[in-house]
């Protein structure tokens, strides 16, 4: 006798909000036996109660209550890489984020090694997988140094779109951030998440960028006292704006507990970096 019972939680569901795909790509991966419930082969249609041993191609599941919802925004600096681990020892972005004590983060998009600023991570995967999406269409946005000649042509042809190797590109918007000599700072804002996108760009018309930093994803912009290195909980307006635009009802969102909070306020005590962020003129 299994944990499947008719008035638990659809089972792609479950497994999407664990972070291990999309609920169609988890309708699949149910269709192909790859999961089981309680040591029963799962079938489409399942629902599952929260306390089910799921496991998918043998290796169990972590399970996230829908009622457990967290979103942090991490300041990632320069020299950190996205994935978990790394065989070459280098610090990964998730050393630094707050424990869980059930489920895990996952990260909301990825910055290169060589690039800093806003990185989101939540607790819900189908609310990551959905923000990633290439049709969710969300605006990013990022500060970047640029070193050369840049005119009023070159800003066009990135507004128009050029094509990468990997098929089209363009900036949906490109604001002076002001500068001296042939370094000169600006605003750009991609609605995709591609690899090195807004860096190949610029290295499409001739120009090196030498410093690139994330400071806007949708409608959450990196707070100023948020400083390398460090994190925050975000607001739960913040967090159903999210949501919103993931198409996504919002679930319960759960409070920041004391503890919690005392963490945030020590590291914000805390000396770190920051990166210098020039003035924004806006037209």
């Amino acid at each position: 006798m299994t944990s499947i019972e008719p008035t638990g939680e659809k089972l792609q569901k479950v497994l999407a909000r664990a972070g291990l795909g999309s609920r169609r790509e988890m309708e699949r991966w149910i269709s192909d036996q790859r999961v089981t419930v309680d040591g029963a082969t799962a079938t489409l249609g399942d629902r599952v109660s929260h306390g089910a041993r799921i496991q998918v191609d043998g290796r169990q599941v972590d399970v996230v209550k829908d009622d457990a919802t967290r979103v942090i925004i991490y300041h990632k600096p320069e020299g950190e890489i996205s994935t978990r681990s790394d065989p070459e020892g280098r610090r990964t972005v998730f050393d630094r984020l707050p424990k869980l004590d059930h489920g895990r983060w996952i990260s909301i998009g990825r910055l290169d090694f060589n690039t800093s600023g806003l990185m989101l991570f939540t607790t819900d995967g189908e609310l990551a997988n959905t923000l990633m999406h290439p049709s969710s269409s969300i605006e990013r946005e990022y500060m970047v140094r640029v070193h050369g000649a840049v005119d009023d042509g070159m800003i066009q042809r990135l507004l128009d779109g050029v094509l990468l190797e990997d098929g089209p590109a363009r900036f949906t918007d490109v604001q002076d951030g002001g500068g001296e000599g042939t370094n000169h700072w600006y605003y750009v804002v991609i609605m995709e998440g591609r690899n090195r996108e807004v860096r190949r760009l610029w290295e499409s018309q001739d120009v090196e960028v030498n410093r690139l930093k994330r400071v806007r994803f949708g409608n959450v912009f990196i707070p100023s006292k948020v400083r390398q290195g460090q994190w925050a909980e975000l607001e739960r307006a913040e967090i159903k704006g999210l949501y919103q635009l993931a198409g996504m009802k919002a679930p319960k969102i759960v409070r920041t507990t004391p503890r919690q909070r005392q963490n945030m306020e020590r590291q914000f005590q805390k000396r770190g970096r920051s990166a210098s962020r020039p003035p924004r003129n806006r037209r």
